[in-house]
């Protein structure tokens, strides 16, 4: 059957495929649910064109979205389209030709060693909660994980013995990366709490009610503790994956390593930390540079 608008069952369809055919993270999931979501409350059963695509974009200018936002939402848009097209919904791609917004490289925030220690020493590790927020925190900050990863994690995931870790990255796909024998202390501690409730067997990091810890939870977490620090608002959990990277690179770690223990499928994407490090040098070339 052919359609001319878009409607909140086409969309549901998209989203299945994307979450048991694509195996699509939850956050890909969720930015797509709310990109294509807002787009149908915009359209209202219009037909769907060329036309009333740049005017929703035009839409999203007005309102101060950034190019970034607006390039991610028509990418959701043509994903859907094509998908639709392939499946006979809509006659024809509305958003073929059409231009993404230009945007700039975007170098993402990281923090100094001394910033990572003013975070790391926020939760009171004599607290058992405390105690283990800051074994996530150095867990993020051993292996660059992002948060997805780290809340799925699981008791056998990892093995103190040879400080491996298995992660079930972007796409279901999984690697094993290493951990840092500080970070394994910590977990050993954390595990081995007499206050630990296990109403989940599975689950490496668990709430005070004994069940998985929701990537919601350890980001409200975080937040919180990053307030207490007095360090930038821009700071995200995402921001240790970033500053480890940024400080393997610095001390001189391969690319094609890093790369491969982020698991990134593009190497474009592990190359946004070249510029970061050569950012970081030259403040540092300015600051301590007796001519400049």
């Amino acid at each position: 059957m052919t359609y001319q608008s878009v409607n909140r069952e086409l969309i549901q369809q998209f989203l299945h495929y994307l979450q048991y055919v694509k195996n699509a993270s939850e956050h890909t999931i969720r930015n797509y649910s709310i990109d294509l979501e807002e787009f149908l409350s915009f359209s209202h059963n219009r037909i769907v064109d060329r036309k009333i695509i740049r005017e929703f974009l035009a839409q999203l200018h007005d309102q101060g979205k950034s190019k970034r936002t607006i390039a991610r939402k028509l990418s959701s848009l043509r994903s859907f389209f094509k998908f639709g097209f392939i499946h006979k919904w809509y006659a024809n791609n509305p958003t073929d030709d059409l231009e993404s917004p230009k945007i700039g490289k975007y170098i993402p925030p990281s923090l100094t060693y001394e910033q990572v220690e003013r975070l790391f020493s926020q939760p009171k590790v004599d607290h058992y909660l405390g105690l283990r927020d800051r074994t996530i925190m150095e867990l993020f900050y051993s292996s660059g994980l992002r948060l997805s990863e780290l809340a799925a994690l699981n008791k056998k995931d990892y093995d103190p013995y040879s400080l491996l870790i298995k992660l079930k990255g972007k796409g279901k796909k999984e690697r094993i990366v290493p951990i840092t024998k500080n970070a394994l202390t910590w977990i050993e501690s954390y595990l081995s709490h007499p206050e630990r409730i296990e109403e989940d067997q599975e689950a490496l990091f668990l709430n005070k009610h004994g069940t998985r810890l929701s990537v919601r939870s350890i980001d409200r977490n975080f937040k919180a503790y990053l307030k207490q620090s007095s360090l930038s608002a821009r700071i995200t959990p995402h921001t240790i994956r970033h500053t480890i990277a940024t400080h393997w690179l610095e001390n001189g770690m391969d690319i094609k390593m890093i790369q491969a223990l982020l698991g990134h499928s593009s190497p474009s994407t592990t190359t946004i930390y070249t510029q970061a490090t050569t950012k970081t040098k030259k403040k540092v070339y300015d600051k301590t540079h007796p001519r400049a």
